[in-house]
């Protein structure tokens, strides 16, 4: 399969080959060095159907309950269309862990879909190099509007104890 276009769409000042980018990772010839080029390389097995990557990717640890059938009815019954990585959280050479929050892009059965996830990986053994250890939705980011009230501070209800012994007292 020649593609020329990688499916992972990354991009340096024109679009990367399959053959520049991921290919090598899946094929075995190199592996990812970040837990982002893992993760744009899983997408790309996805992709073009190689679903032994995608297995032997994993960890060992959470590869429990894999079922290649699903995993392939998934490639092969989907039309990819790329991938936006949202963050990246560490997951560079020399780190133990990674985070990538990312948004695959496909359509099943006609109906243009997404895939939003933050999955963990990790570096190491077996084969000294990064793995899949799990993902899940992202959650929601925490909004703080305005200072908010120490334990230590006045209570606001005015009573001239401190939070913690007041209004507090019961969080």
């Amino acid at each position: 399969m020649t593609l020329t276009t990688c499916p992972c769409r990354k991009t340096a000042s024109t679009p990367l080959s399959y053959a520049e980018c991921c290919q090598p990772y899946i094929e075995g010839t190199a592996k990812a060095p970040t837990a982002e080029a893992l993760m744009r390389a899983r997408y790309s097995a996805f992709s073009v159907g190689k679903i032994d990557y995608l297995i032997d990717s994993v960890a060992p640890e959470a590869s429990d309950g894999m079922e290649r059938g699903s995993l392939e009815a998934w490639a092969r019954e989907s039309d990819w269309h790329g991938l936006d990585i949202v963050e990246t959280v560490d997951g560079q050479p020399g780190d133990a862990t990674g985070i990538v929050e990312f948004v695959a892009h496909f359509s099943r059965a006609g109906s243009r879909e997404e895939h939003h996830e933050r999955s963990t990986f990790r570096f190491g053994k077996p084969g000294d190099c990064w793995y899949f250890v799990d993902g899940g939705k992202p959650r929601g980011k925490t909004v703080v509007k305005g200072a908010q009230i120490g334990r230590n501070d006045p209570c606001s209800c005015g009573s001239g104890k401190k939070y913690k012994k007041c209004c507090g007292a019961a969080a």
